[in-house]
């Protein structure tokens, strides 16, 4: 045992050593594939060994499979060996074979190897390969380590006679697509497998796969040698697959164990490997994290191998099965061939630089067209070169591009086929800045170009008549839109401006305007786009942080606003960006706030002055018809109306006040709590109204029930009546809603009458697990406290990474200071929050009180 000992202490210094040495390269990618050798090298030195001590017969063979099998083992790889038998050598139960065997491997172990082992006879693996591609394919890249060489030629020779290179080719497409559909079919994951995701290394290695078995090379040169990749397509991904080996080796590094995924606890770690940093040697912030140049880094890399892999695999398709579907000629550039544009010949965007745009215009315009041929995708990634910057000042180019976005149809098609191209990023300079550019803001679950092609996607649909369901007022306003094209320039423009320093909104302004002037657009067209792009994210702002029962927030933002035209086109812009940030961000209840701003604005936009008196009047007139239907008695809501002021009418709709009155009618002034729930009219989730004797400790209670039930709180409306009642209404989604809400109605209508009648001190919020994302890109707490603009109540701020009962803490120390909610805004963007409270109390009119309360809150959410 003391000589395993040494043999693992001596394995793990000389690998310790490797490892160290690649540490040390920084960026560098240059060295990566001899480290990787030379792990390999090691291992096979230490198997060597132990299979001379393990006195093994003669003849057997012990052989390398898959990644070791090829000579490139990572840091924390499995180190996969196939030891081969002899026809009729089966060790069976308590035979010396088996002994000997099972002791070999019980060594490698021992000796500090990550093993994976199999052992068969050559006709054994013959059969497994035919039954499973995982093991034809672990097989394919077969090296001796040790023993009978002899054996190991027998199995090659049969294992070659074997292969169906045709029917290897249709499994592993099948597998790959499979494979890509695991991971979203995107290269652009917020944690990718660098190794299994789209564009990762898996996709490299069954290109040469493939190759391999169908006899056309098994390097790269000889891939360019049997004319299947050209040798800057060789050149190009070489490099990638070195920086995606880096990456890979790094990873295990900093992981300290065989971890495949570039995970948010890592990113930061590996980044720093390169030499990334995100700060400057003065300490300064810099535009971007490290870990974000690192992703962008890999991203690019993760394009440029799903294009090239795409191109090889087609071309390899083709040349064992060509096609036999005759070319219908377009026009004199193009021809189309089984459904895909073919170039007429493949220099021709060299000769004819107009040719690139004009592909992606025939795309859109020739009916039956479904995607580039692999002659089309090789001249565009050759033709890289040509679009520089007197391709992009052409006019004929920029005229084409215009044309594109004017399109009737296939919008957004032909702007993802040009960005998977890069030509998008070619032709539009600034659109390339944010290619592969990761947002950290624990909202976005996109890159910045993926994002932005989201939006306009999302645009594009309003204006679809087979999408008109999903945003019927989206699409409504949208039908009346005369010119769509300048909202897919707003929505392409809308973030381009990001990672650049500064407010990207203005950038992006900036941006668009240079553009617009590049490419002929009429004065107000590009007056209208301009300012859609610098005001993208005030619609959502005022909506989601401001009290949109106050005339005054109305009559503010339609000044800013100017006009129902930028109106219309802000709220279809906002729509179409919140949807495009991530699947989790939007809601109905937002789709409703931002509705309710957009409705409340064209009416003062048409002239109608804010009318406090007769908003009022107007609702409650709406409230007795609602009343009348629901065959209330005459004058039974006078009794509750009369304890109720002009802000709660000014700050609840029609059909809110009725539902109030209805179940109120017969309990004003109760003693006990009052408490109903009804399935939300925004569509998700639970109204829940609460009529109680007012407490100090009223709000942060009901917070404190709704966390502890598993209730996140999307909004809430807190009144104090004029009889010392408490009347609050709060919308909250449940974590697990049932497909029906009787239940769940009933649940919270007994349980929260409970947790408000159960008098002691409030309990401690419920400890939770904190996300990995959040731990790994914290927000860093904000709390602003300032009076409003009347100087009668304070507006509460608080931005914070989100967390289970944050609002229950933010509430028991607002109780604590005897501080009562009038108004709380509960924005969550992904991960994030961005809470607003309108709040009043004795203790806001002392500064240094505030200042305790602030810095309360502040430790409180860093906790």
């Amino acid at each position: 045992m003391t000589e395993i000992h040494a043999l693992r202490d001596a394995y793990r210094l000389d690998k310790a050593a490797l490892l160290a040495s690649m540490q040390a390269t920084g960026a560098s990618t240059r060295g990566i594939r001899v480290m990787l050798r030379k792990l390999s090298t090691l291992a096979g030195g230490l198997l060597q060994t132990l299979w001379q001590r393990a006195q093994l017969p003669p003849d057997l063979a012990l052989v390398a499979v898959g990644g070791f099998g090829r000579e490139q083992l990572f840091p924390f790889s499995d180190v996969d060996v196939l030891v081969l038998l002899p026809e009729g050598s089966t060790p069976e139960a308590g035979c010396e074979l088996r002994t000997r065997l099972e002791s070999f491997i019980g060594s490698c172990w021992d000796a500090g190897l990550e093993i994976g082992s199999s052992v068969r006879t050559v006709a054994e693996c013959l059969a497994e390969a035919a039954l499973d591609v995982t093991v034809q394919t672990s097989l394919l890249e077969a090296r001796l380590v040790c023993g009978n060489p002899a054996l190991f030629a027998q199995f090659r020779q049969q294992y070659g006679a074997q292969m169906d290179a045709q029917a290897f080719l249709v499994a592993k497409t099948l597998e790959m697509r499979q494979r890509h559909t695991k991971y979203e079919n995107t290269p652009y994951a917020l944690e990718p497998n660098c190794k299994e995701s789209p564009g990762g290394l898996r996709d490299l290695q069954m290109i040469l796969w493939v190759a391999r078995a169908a006899g056309l090379g098994s390097t790269w040169k000889e891939l360019a040698a049997s004319g299947l990749a050209t040798a800057f397509e060789v050149r190009q991904i070489e490099h990638n697959e070195a920086l995606l080996c880096l990456i890979r080796a790094r990873l295990h590094a900093a992981a300290g164990r065989h971890e495949d995924r570039l995970v948010f606890d890592l990113q930061t770690a590996v980044a720093e490997s390169f030499g990334y940093r995100s700060q400057a040697p003065d300490g300064t912030r810099l535009p971007m994290r490290a870990s974000e140049t690192l992703m962008r880094r890999y991203y690019w890399a993760a394009k440029a191998v799903s294009q090239l892999s795409q191109i090889l695999l087609l071309n390899i398709e083709e040349r064992l099965s060509p096609s036999t579907h005759e070319p219908r000629p377009i026009n004199a550039r193009f021809f189309e061939k089984a459904g895909l544009i073919e170039v007429a010949s493949d220099d021709l965007y060299e000769r004819d630089p107009h040719a690139i745009l004009e592909t992606f215009l025939l795309y859109q315009t020739t009916v039956g067209l479904k995607d580039l041929s692999v002659r089309t995708l090789r001249a565009l990634y050759n033709a890289r070169g040509v679009m520089d910057g007197a391709f992009r000042r052409d006019p004929v180019n920029r005229a084409a591009f215009m044309r594109i976005l004017q399109q009737p149809s296939g919008i957004t098609h032909a702007m993802r086929l040009m960005n998977q191209t890069s030509v998008l990023g070619r032709y539009l300079w600034a659109f390339r800045g944010i290619v592969g550019q990761m947002q950290h803001d624990l909202f976005h679950v996109y890159t910045v170009d993926q994002h932005i092609l989201m939006v306009l996607r999302n645009m594009r649909r309003f204006f679809m008549a087979e999408h008109a369901h999903e945003y019927p007022f989206c699409s409504q306003l949208a039908a009346g839109w005369d010119k769509p094209w300048i909202l897919y320039i707003a929505a392409l423009f809308h973030d381009i401006g990001k990672g650049r320093g500064g407010d990207h909104s203005l950038v992006g302004a900036t941006e668009v305007r240079r553009f617009c002037r590049q490419h002929g657009v009429a004065r107000e067209d590009a007056r209208l786009i301009e300012f859609l792009v610098r005001e993208h994210l005030t619609m959502s702002t005022v909506a989601q942080k401001q009290d949109l029962s106050d005339p005054d927030v109305i009559a503010a933002f339609a000044q800013r606003v100017g006009d129902e035209r930028k109106l219309t086109a802000m709220y279809l812009l906002t729509v179409a960006d919140i949807r495009g940030t991530s699947p989790k961000v939007w809601n109905a209840w937002k789709g409703k706030l931002l509705e309710d701003l957009y409705r409340a604005t064209l009416r003062t936009l048409g002239g109608r002055a804010p009318d406090a008196a007769a908003e009022i009047e107007a609702r409650k007139r709406e409230a007795l018809v609602l009343l009348a239907l629901n065959a209330l008695p005459f004058e039974a809501h006078k009794a509750l109306w009369a304890t109720l002021d002009v802000s709660y009418f000014m700050r609840h709709e029609a059909a809110d006040i009725a539902w109030h009155t209805r179940h109120l009618s017969r309990h004003v002034g109760a003693a006990h709590p009052v408490v109903r729930a009804r399935q939300s009219l925004a569509g998700d989730g639970l109204q829940v109204m609460v009529y109680a004797p007012d407490q100090a400790d009223l709000f942060a209670r009901i917070c404190g029930y709704f966390d502890r039930a598993g209730f996140s709180i999307l909004d809430a409306r807190v009144h104090t009546a004029n009889n010392g009642h408490a009347l609050d209404t709060f919308q909250v989604v449940a974590s697990n809603q049932p497909g029906h809400y009787r239940e769940l109605t009933h649940m919270v209508e007994n349980d929260l009458v409970r947790a408000i009648e159960t008098g002691g001190p409030l309990p401690d919020p419920a400890a939770r697990r904190v996300s990995r994302r959040v731990k790994s890109f914290p927000v860093a707490p904000r709390v602003t406290l300032r009076p409003d603009e009347k100087a009668q109540r304070w507006l509460l701020a608080i931005s914070a990474s989100d967390r289970a009962g944050l609002l229950y803490l933010v509430a028991r120390i607002l109780a604590r200071h005897q501080l009562s909610v009038q108004l709380a805004k509960v924005s969550t963007l992904g991960e994030r929050v961005e809470d607003t409270f309108l709040i009043q109390g004795p203790e806001l009119q002392s500064n240094a009180r505030q200042i305790e309360i602030e810095t309360e809150l502040l430790q409180a959410l860093s906790a």
